[in-house]
């Protein structure tokens, strides 16, 4: 589910999750009960980051890009591709952004917690945070996934909403034609013994 580009203004805010491997044998730490909290305060090397890029033509990426806070270098392997010049980038306060907009030449607009949401009546971070927190309520479904899985149902979820969650029997039946085109490398087994990987 990839896109060409980006158009227009770009808004870009990471998510955290708790690092997870429900059910997995052989932990070398105690088990977690469900909806756990990490053993430090803040954003530590416990939670993946899930950076989500979206336009306001609802192009959008969501993938795992790390563990701990995102650096410059991840934000640019998941959407330095599918930026131009000509995107304007709404982000957050966090300095990795602005290293990364300097490098592409896009203009920039930081917007600090706390402070005005909206600048210049049309700059804001509110779709990609509205789309964080819907995945986030989605999620819950499923009463906690496994870390190694979360680009899985990232994408699962991205699907869902493109067709506005209607199960019409012609969205159904776009999904399994879509689905059998693609070359299917993976089984059960090999998604089962697959290791958690960040972007």
């Amino acid at each position: 589910m990839q896109i060409e580009s980006f158009e227009g203004i770009l808004e870009v805010d990471e998510t955290y999750f708790l690092y997870a491997e429900k059910g997995k044998r052989g932990l070398q730490r105690k088990a977690r009960k469900r909806g756990g909290v990490s053993k430090f305060r803040g954003i530590s090397n416990e939670q993946v980051c899930v950076l989500v890029a979206r336009d306001r033509n609802k192009n959008t990426i969501a993938k795992v890009s790390s563990m701990g806070r995102v650096r410059k270098k991840q934000v640019d392997k998941v959407i330095g591709p599918l930026v131009s010049e000509d995107n304007v980038l709404c982000t957050d306060a966090w300095r990795s952004y602005t290293t990364f907009a300097k490098e592409k030449g896009m203009e920039h607009y930081r917007l600090k917690s706390g402070e005005q949401h909206v600048l210049k009546g049309i700059y804001h971070i509110q779709n990609v945070n509205n789309y964080h927190h819907r995945f986030r309520k989605w999620l819950e479904h499923f009463c906690g996934v496994l870390s190694k899985y979360l680009n899985n149902y990232l994408a699962w979820f991205r699907f869902l909403d493109m067709k506005g969650f209607e199960e019409t029997k012609e969205n159904l039946k776009e999904m399994l034609i879509t689905g059998c085109l693609f070359p299917v490398k993976e089984t059960y087994r090999s998604l089962r013994l697959s290791e958690f990987k960040v972007a």
